[in-house]
This record gives C-alpha cells, sequence and structure tokens, in this order.
C-alpha cells in the first residue's frame, strides 16, 4: 500500500481491535453504588461490589451504555490514532524495527493522554484518577498493557502495509 496514511487507517483499525478485545475482558467497579461521581448522577463504587467490562467506561465517554457503540467508538477511534501515527512518523516507521518501538512509545503516550487524562474528564472523574483510585488501578494496568501491545501490532502492520517513500534505488527494503 503506497498511501501513509490509509495504511495508518489500516493499522489503526486492527490496533484497536486488539486493544477492544481485552477491554471487554476486563472488569473495573461498576457505576450506581456509592462512591465516584460518574456522568447522569450515577456513582461508581470504590468497594468490591458490582464489576463492569471496561468497554462498557468506553461507551460512557460517548455518553451511551451500549457496547456496541463503545466498540464502534474505540475502533473509529483506532483508526484516527493509526492515521495520525501515520501523519507524524511515516517513513520513520516504515521499517519493522522503527515501527515496533514507534509503536510501543505511541501507545504509551496514547495510555497517558487517553487512559489516565481525558477518559477520566470526560466520564466526571479526576486526571491520573485510575492511578490515585485503587479499585481502578488494576484496570489501568491492564490498559497500559492493552496499548503497548496494541502500539507493536499498529506499528508492525503500518510497516507491512506502507511501502515508504520511492527512492532512486526503489522503495524502502523490507527488514
Amino acid at each position: 500500500m503506497r498511501s501513509k496514511t490509509g495504511a495508518g487507517v489500516v493499522a489503526g483499525l486492527l490496533a484497536g481491535l486488539v486493544y477492544g478485545i481485552v477491554m471487554q475482558m476486563v472488569t473495573v467497579p461498576m457505576a450506581g453504588g456509592g462512591g465516584m461521581p460518574m456522568p447522569g448522577g450515577s456513582e461508581m463504587p470504590m468497594d468490591a461490589g458490582g464489576r463492569m467490562p471496561m468497554m462498557a467506561m468506553v461507551a460512557q465517554v460517548v455518553r451511551s451504555d451500549s457496547l456496541a457503540v463503545g466498540w464502534v467508538f474505540l475502533l473509529l477511534m483506532g483508526m484516527v490514532m493509526g492515521g495520525i501515527f501515520a501523519w507524524v512518523l511515516g517513513d520513520r516507521a516504515a521499517r519493522l524495527g522503527g515501527a515496533l518501538a514507534w509503536g510501543v512509545l505511541y501507545g504509551a503516550v496514547w495510555w497517558v493522554l487517553g487512559t489516565l487524562i481525558l477518559m477520566p474528564i470526560l466520564l466526571g472523574m479526576s486526571p491520573f484518577g485510575p492511578l490515585t483510585m485503587a479499585p481502578m488501578r488494576p484496570g489501568a494496568a491492564w490498559s497500559l498493557a492493552a496499548y503497548l501491545l496494541s502500539g507493536l501490532i499498529l506499528g508492525a502492520v503500518f510497516a507491512g502495509l506502507y511501502r515508504g517513500q520511492p527512492t532512486a534505488q526503489g522503495p524502502i527494503p523490507r527488514a
């Protein structure tokens, strides 16, 4: 695929799918039991009460209780993040080794931006709340692992799809 952005979008979609599978399996304290304020006036309990898939929190970011809406949002965000990866890194991530390294770093940056800053703010929590609230720490750790894994996938798929800018000798050789 010669299109840098197209390769990034496809790679982001696949990385988002993997991230979503992990978020579907990881559970966090369920809203509605007496603790941390959530959108719509509900609260996230801080005890060992009910649990929900972290994907439900992804849906709550866009003010929905539907896991399907959470999945659509997450996959669209994966595509956007893949496009940004391609735009920002492009030829620096065209070879597999560089793509994997950049992918892991990119995943770590998005974990901080997404899981630790944006998602808590959009859910009415304080930034870095998932690290300061003990019941949320396991979900934050799983999210970090999922972001790093999806960053690896993003980099690998991008490098596999994107052929780099042509040079006098032809496209960038594959590593």
